[in-house]
């Protein structure tokens, strides 16, 4: 019998831009943490977008909290007081849920906004200048000593 890991493949990440970044993300929110349904989009080098279907929830219904480079999304209906309501079907979902997302270094959280059901979280990557790449002259010489 041959087994593999796919352990390499466990890191749900925005931005490092890895297949096995979607795919680990697929298979890590199984049927518990499949709901609400929701769409990881890149837009250019350095700008991301979580949208999530949140329908039927309005703002004061959903929290967005970033620690330690998780971004945790949550959710649930509040109590409307329907008692007089008796479903005949119900189909749009008012179940709590919770979406966990790990950021890559220098990801912020920019803007996050509630339109027609659909919540839109921009992220942008904020690369600090002494992380960025820095070319190095190649020539034979020698810095001279001060001193």
């Amino acid at each position: 019998m041959t087994s593999f890991s796919m352990a390499p493949l466990f890191r749900q990440s925005i931005g490092f831009d890895r297949f096995n970044d979607l795919f680990e993300s697929a298979l890590r929110n199984d049927a518990s943490s499949s709901y609400p349904p929701y769409n990881v989009e890149k837009h250019g080098d350095d700008n991301y977008r979580i949208v999530v279907a949140a329908a039927g929830l309005q703002e004061a219904d959903l929290q967005l909290q970033v620690e330690r480079g998780v971004l945790t999304v949550s959710g649930g209906k509040r109590e409307t007081g329907n008692e007089g309501v008796t479903y005949l079907h119900q189909g749009i979902a008012q179940r709590a849920f919770k979406l966990s997302f790990r950021l890559a270094d220098h990801i912020e959280v920019r803007s996050a906004k509630l339109d027609s059901g659909l919540l839109t979280i921009e992220l942008e990557r904020v690369v600090p200048e002494e992380a960025k790449p820095k070319l190095i002259p190649i020539n034979g010489e020698r810095p001279a000593l001060q001193g």
